[in-house]
């Protein structure tokens, strides 16, 4: 603010006034703009932490760089050897001990191999005449790796026609194929399915490993036959979609996919991946959904005739369930924690000792005491569990909610422990539904591990070319985390599933092929002798 002569006032009183005036306007100018810095600055060492920083959320060394990983994962072993020696408390003294060498799986086959003394050696060193006589054995496993190998099924079948009437030819019908006509079995397919979304192995690398075994398969060939399983297998994810529908209780979360041919829309432009994880922690579903969209419209359809619990993160396409629709909306403690564990990065700096806690660092102990509670009675019963929250978790929930309201006056709305503050305080109301029922979880995170392979697989193949090759890839991931919920190994499932679902003539047929309905001794068995 400036004024000109002519704007002078005609008292030293009126201008004194002005003269405070400006300068009560340059100190909020000046205020607001450290204040801009200082948020600035909170967002600079928040993103320097997430680039250059550990994160408590990083990936496993083994997703890393290529060309350091023996050496890393030999020093990360080292580490681990020295961190894992327990102690044992003698009469005498204290004793080291190391921990074992896991035992080889027991239903792998054995060879053994005798390595025994001649019979000329079976003397006594001190008297020749004294015969050596068997007082034990060593015994030592070794693991054997068999290179991957193919075989060649021909099928013959003979056809047979009347010499007379030679109008008449017969012959016994074909086998029950997952893709008629073709050379694919269900081996096949399912090496190739459990390769691309378990062991996140992009088709063409696959087509070098059949190269180099002399077998010319191509990646479009590949393509299309993950296309047809993904077509094959929608009976079963029928079912366990109105599964997951007819629980009570339901996670759900979504993530970035791009598709490149897609009616429309650039190829730069995002589609999703959704994700609905139900049936409680005996019988765990997992239904992947691709849609190019993320609105909340997409929720909808997929919770169709849902009634009962359902947590999410904070994102706003699940707001619409806040409405009395027969679903219960739960927030996410861990979406909540994250948000302060970012303040704290952005401050860039430790308590020092003596200091009071920063409202970041406040924020994120309350929060992770929860965490702290809820395992301290992670095994107990139902009733148990419905008894211990109430005794001993309710009330650092109720805690936790007076600080909230304490410190969000505190704080800048737009620094980054605002915004940890002010999402704590809008999410409250589904937050604190977590007590309603005690099979409620803290957090969302078994959702985000269940979408968390598609994750690190996108990271290899990056992107769908087509929206058939999305879904399809939706449908696949759904049966094989599905299956890996329920503690069944991924290639077993999907060599039974290809194998026995052509042959399905009926409804039982099909639901004899849910994971829970798979005898898993049956399928590791299958897996020692193929």
């Amino acid at each position: 603010m400036s004024t000109t002569p002519a704007e002078l006032p005609d008292t030293i009183e009126e201008l004194r006034a002005l003269v405070f005036l400006q300068q009560e306007n340059h100190e909020v100018e000046l205020s607001e703009r450290n204040e801009e810095i200082s948020q600035l600055r909170e967002y600079i060492r928040l993103l320097k932490s997430q680039r250059f920083g550990a994160r408590s959320e990083r990936s496993h060394i083994s997703q890393m760089g290529l060309f350091n990983e023996a050496e890393a994962i030999a020093d990360e072993d080292d580490a681990q050897t020295e961190s894992d020696v327990s102690r044992i408390e003698v009469p005498a003294h204290t004793r080291r001990k190391r921990g074992g060498r896991k035992p080889l799986p027991a239903f792998l086959p054995r060879e053994e191999i005798l390595h025994d003394l001649s019979e000329a050696e079976k003397v006594c060193g001190n008297d020749a005449a004294h015969r050596l006589a068997r007082i034990g054995v060593d015994r030592l496993e070794q693991l054997v790796f068999i290179p991957a190998s193919a075989k060649v099924l021909v099928h013959i079948r003979p056809q047979y026609a009347c010499p007379s009437c030679k109008d008449s030819v017969k012959a016994a019908p074909p086998p029950a194929s997952p893709i008629p006509k073709s050379f694919a079995t269900p081996s096949l397919l399912a090496q190739i399915v459990a390769s691309k979304y378990v062991d996140a192995l992009p088709l063409y690398r696959q087509a070098k490993i059949f190269q180099r075994m002399g077998v010319d398969l191509s990646r479009a060939t590949m393509a299309s036959w993950v296309i047809r399983m993904g077509e094959l297998v929608v009976p079963l994810l029928r079912i366990i979609l109105e599964e997951i529908r007819s629980g009570d209780y339901a996670q759900m979360d979504e993530t970035p996919f791009q598709v490149l041919k897609e009616k429309g829309k650039l190829a730069t432009t995002d589609s999703y991946l959704w994700a609905l994880r139900g049936g409680g922690r005996e019988q765990p579903l997992l239904y992947y959904e691709y849609s190019p969209t993320r609105g909340g419209e997409v929720a909808r359809q997929l919770l169709d005739g849902f009634e009962g619990y359902l947590q999410t993160d904070g994102y706003k396409g699940y707001d619409h369930f806040d409405e009395p629709c027969g679903i219960v909306h739960v927030g996410c403690f861990a979406h909540a924690r994250r948000k302060f564990d970012e303040a704290l990065r952005g401050q860039g700096k430790k308590t020092k000792p003596g200091r009071k806690a920063s409202l970041a660092r406040q924020g994120l102990q309350r929060i992770n005491t929860l965490y702290k509670i809820e395992r301290s009675y992670a095994s107990a019963s139902r009733e148990e569990r419905t008894k211990l929250r109430a005794e001993k978790l309710a009330p650092k929930i109720e805690e936790l909610r007076e600080w909230t309201l304490a410190s969000i006056d505190r704080v800048s709305p737009d620094s980054l422990t605002g915004k940890a503050i002010g999402y704590l305080d809008k999410q409250w109301p589904k937050l604190v539904r977590v007590l309603e029922d005690e099979r409620i979880p803290l957090d969302t995170n078994a959702v985000e591990r269940a979408i968390r392979p598609f994750v690190i697989g996108r990271r290899n193949w990056m992107f769908a070319d087509t929206p058939g090759g999305a879904t399809a890839s939706a449908r696949l991931y759904s049966l094989v985390e599905t299956a890996k919920a329920n503690g069944i190994e991924p290639w077993a499932y999907l060599n039974h599933v290809f194998e026995k679902l052509p042959q399905a003539t009926s409804p039982e047929d099909i639901e004899a092929l849910l994971p829970w309905n798979v005898e898993i001794k049956e399928l590791v068995a299958r897996v020692a002798t193929d």
